[in-house]
């Protein structure tokens, strides 16, 4: 019996942890389908276009591309969906997720199931997927395969005998889990909408230089061409269809997308904010019915940033091209949110807002490297919300936008739920790392006889500066992590302010505990005290809460030996330069400038683990 198109269709994406060989496995499914040829692969990653990506050797944006393959005398279109792996970008996963009917769970077989692996996993079985287990890198001696089906079956309840073994390096099996892909994941399910409304999800969208703005859709219902008229059904906006296609993974032209399809639309428009991703793109076709009328398809939230840092031009003639190269960067990461700040240390910078310290990092490297630009980003901080005595909510985004702590009634911080994978020796030491930051002991899950699942309740300023880089330490390495914001929660937190020779660094201000403020003024008036280069004069570095000195540092003067000309003479003409000097030194420090270091501003919020 011939299939329908629908039925030849085959939507699906490859989620895992970090670095478990997602990338390399899309890699063997291009090389064995024909995408690509085997002289054409000219590098390993072939869907990780980003340079940064393969010096890192890490996905940061989801890439589709479509794969033709023939299998029992029938032509199947396999549309694929690589995805990032760390948990900065599970927003991307959750876009691909939403646009397939199944996903290939990668596990290494060396390390096993790891924190973003289940995260992701439940993110699939909550969009009701289909899931095909897999274990890679069997060709590693260290590999234990047993262990890791004993793993899968017990904690995620898939039976040993669904999972496929393979080498995505060597490309074991890659024949097995293509027509693993055709049999268990289910072909496009028609919707109750009828096909001649057109009907599509905008899973992502990037801007090209030559074709503006390019949505990336998955039709749910009718068909879309070339020259027809689309809505976008939240923003209400009417294109024109451009041009309409699919990934190969270049974008490939074609006439028109039908209803199950993965592809891409070119809108014309300039900004990827006007295509926004989760909306839905629609035309009546034959139907009557109005723009007023048609029912959005369930999409996703907006993505919100939890970490703000400024971003500063170490040369202030910068500023134009900072703002410039800040624009660019937008047009394609639709999470980077940014808005001007003047600081009176740093001059005219942007407050930038992120998904994490990677992506912070990611898109620092990237201004650097690409625009060529010399920068200096502030302590990273989180974003809080000040409950005014009128009862308003004021969303903050940096310690220096704190209102007036007479209109203040509270501040929430955001917290999140941790979720901790590790052997079950590291167990006291990472629960005392926990408790030492604010957190709470949820629960604690036996995986097998080794591994346990430790689940806590935390806040978010508690883990993103370096709390990974001490949970590795403490675990050696073993320990992996994934978290979910829940809510902003009520606390006694305060505005600490750090004085430099007397003035306020408003870069270096942050909003702390109560409790812990004394510590953390202590260590980073210390810390200050290493960082900044000695001057002429005498420099006070103190930590307050609002007029209250809690700690302080002093930076002595270097002493420039003035009577060193003096040859002979008696006592008081010796006396009498040493005192011109100190007048000198106290005239100094009235109008001296300090130069503060950028280490200073990265360093400061790390915590001393004892």
């Amino acid at each position: 019996m011939n299939k329908t198109f629908e039925q030849l269709i085959r939507n699906f994406c490859i989620i895992a942890h970090i670095d478990h060989g997602k990338s390399t496995l899309a890699d063997r499914f291009l090389e064995y389908t024909h995408t690509i040829e085997k002289r054409e692969m000219k590098h390993g990653q072939m869907l990780d276009t980003m340079e940064l990506e393969q010096e890192r050797g890490i996905t940061i944006k989801l890439q589709p591309v479509r794969m033709e393959w023939k299998y029992e005398g029938e032509n199947y279109i396999l549309n694929l969906i690589d995805t990032p792996g760390h948990v900065d970008f599970s927003y991307e996963v959750s876009r691909s997720l939403a646009a397939c009917e199944g996903a290939i769970l990668v596990v290494d077989a060396t390390q096993g199931i790891q924190a973003q692996t289940l995260a992701n996993c439940y993110m699939a079985i909550e969009h009701d997927l289909t899931i095909i287990p897999v274990i890679n890198k069997i060709d590693l001696p260290s590999a234990d395969v047993e262990r890791v089906e004993n793993e899968i079956e017990s904690t995620i309840g898939i039976p040993k005998s669904e999972i496929i073994h393979v080498s995505a390096k060597d490309g074991t099996n890659i024949d097995k889990l293509l027509e693993a892909v055709i049999k268990r994941v289910p072909p496009p399910i028609k919707t109750e909408q009828d096909d001649d409304e057109f009907k599509a999800l905008i899973f992502d969208s990037v801007y090209d230089s030559y074709k503006g703005v390019v949505a990336y859709i998955r039709v749910k219902s009718g068909s879309i061409k070339k020259g027809d008229k689309v809505f976008f059904l939240h923003t209400k906006q009417e294109i024109e269809v451009v041009e309409c296609g699919y990934f190969k993974p270049q974008y490939k032209s074609a006439e028109g997308l039908n209803s199950g399809e993965v592809g891409y639309l070119v809108t014309g428009l300039k900004t990827v904010a006007e295509a926004r991703v989760g909306d839905t793109v629609w035309n009546h076709g034959n139907k009557k019915i109005t723009l007023n009328e048609a029912k959005p398809l369930e999409g996703y939230h907006i993505v919100k940033p939890y970490v703000f840092a400024g971003i500063f031009c170490t040369d202030g003639d910068d500023y134009p091209l900072l703002r410039d190269a800040l624009e660019k960067l937008q047009l394609n990461d639709a999470a980077l949110s940014y808005v001007p700040e003047q600081s009176t240390a740093l001059g005219h910078g942007f407050r930038c807002g992120f998904l994490g310290m990677l992506h912070l990092e990611i898109v620092q490297e990237r201004l650097e490297r690409e625009y060529n630009l010399n920068l200096i980003i502030t302590s990273p901080s989180v974003s809080y919300i000040a409950v005014l005595m009128t009862g308003e909510d004021v969303f903050i985004s940096s310690p220096a936008e704190l209102p007036n702590p007479s209109s203040l009634k509270a501040i929430k911080e955001p917290w999140m739920k941790l979720e901790i994978l590790t052997p079950k020796e590291y167990i006291g030491a990472i629960m005392k790392l926990v408790q030492d930051r604010r957190g709470l002991n949820r629960d604690m899950k036996y995986i097998d006889q080794k591994r346990v699942i430790l689940d806590f309740e935390i806040p978010l300023s508690a883990i993103v500066i370096d709390f990974y880089d001490n949970l590795k330490s403490i675990t050696s390495g073993y320990a992996s992590m994934n978290y979910d914001f829940i809510e902003y929660r009520e606390e006694n937190l305060v505005k600490m302010d750090i004085l430099v020779a007397g003035k306020i660094v408003e870069a270096l201000s942050v909003i702390v505990h109560r409790s812990e403020a004394y510590h953390i003024g202590l260590s980073v008036t210390k810390k200050l005290k290493k960082l900044i280069p000695r001057t002429l004069f005498e420099i006070a570095i103190q930590a307050s809460i609002g007029s209250k000195v809690i700690a302080r540092e002093t930076i002595s003067a270097m002493r420039k030996d003035v009577t060193a000309k003096l040859y002979g003479g008696d006592r008081t003409r010796k006396d009498k330069l040493l005192k011109k000097q100190k007048a000198g030194k106290k005239r100094m420090k009235k109008v001296g400038n300090i130069d503060i270091p950028q280490e200073a501003f990265l360093t400061i919020l790390k915590r001393d683990e004892e």
